[in-house]
């Protein structure tokens, strides 16, 4: 494989869906304007509301896997219209950071990232899996409330090889990514996120380069970053790590993108000077008996 110019698209997303929409449209047509043929969106991209119901008011009905928008109305799709009309008009593999998908529960939804490919053609979907819940003085999250978790890790082919989907809490559970890189080892994780500055500021880049250490991988992260309309501030710092740990290229806070080149060669040195993918044990007890 030969390296790939990759973007992550870091946005400060507000209160109206049509709105951001624009703001997605535009930043990832100057990504491919500077050469990235793969494109990854923050979660929640389409919208940063006021209240965490006003994502189940926008949900859309899923579309299926291999679907197109030829298949589907704007009135009905209209965020996964735009991400299908904006990867093929592009040309680029367009990661739609996440999309709120309609599940069977009425008062929540599916946080979903769906992958369109270069055609406009929907390849994966990853139902996020971990849900976020933190409270500390007046800060307090919890978003069981109105999203229903995924139930299992979601890996998909894309131009840079063995793609890991994750989003945002993710990252704190290291064997959500080594369940995806047995027996085939990754090649990329995309991030999209929207982590809070108090979680960010502590966790956010030491968790990133961690999982891009220990999967030797590859690590592409995308996120909101800046203070939005609704008073909610989140950290931003979307990165790009490579396998070593390195981080490539970042962008701090503000609306913009972070691009550079994935180099497969460089995954191939770090595994070779160090093949911890062979050393690695798969299936030890949890416990060792005590002799």
């Amino acid at each position: 494989m030969q390296p790939v110019s990759v973007a992550a698209v870091q946005m400060v997303s507000g209160m109206s869906v049509d709105d951001n929409l624009a703001s997605m449209r535009r930043l990832v047509s100057q990504a491919a304007q500077g050469g990235a043929k793969l494109v990854v969106l923050p979660e929640y991209f389409c919208l940063m509301g006021q209240d965490p119901r006003d994502k189940v008011r926008v949900a859309e009905a899923a579309w299926e896997v291999g679907g197109s928008a030829a298949a589907w109305s704007a009135d009905k799709t209209p965020i996964q219209l735009a991400l299908a009309q904006t990867a093929r008009q592009h040309g680029v593999w367009l990661i739609g950071g996440t999309v709120p998908l309609v599940s069977s529960d009425p008062d929540r939804v599916f946080n979903a990232m769906l992958v369109f490919d270069d055609q406009g053609s929907l390849v994966a979907r990853y139902d996020k899996l971990h849900l976020f819940s933190f409270s500390r003085g007046e800060e307090s999250y919890d978003e069981s409330q109105t999203i229903v978790a995924g139930t299992s890790p979601v890996a998909c082919q894309t131009p840079l090889g063995r793609t890991a989907l994750s989003v945002c809490y993710d990252i704190r559970f290291p064997e959500f990514f080594r369940s995806l890189s047995h027996p085939n080892p990754l090649d990329l994780i995309v991030v999209p996120a929207a982590f809070t500055q108090t979680t960010g500021r502590a966790h956010w880049e030491v968790l990133l380069r961690s999982r891009a250490i220990e999967n030797q991988c590859w690590l592409l992260a995308s996120a909101q970053g800046g203070a939005h309309e609704n008073g909610r501030r989140t950290w931003g710092q979307s990165l790009l790590i490579d396998p070593w740990g390195q981080v490539v290229a970042s962008l701090d806070s503000g609306e913009g993108i972070v691009a550079g080149m994935v180099d497969p060669k460089r995954t191939a040195e770090v595994r070779l000077n160090l093949p911890a993918h062979v050393h690695r044990r798969v299936g030890l007890p949890e416990r060792v008996p005590t002799p």
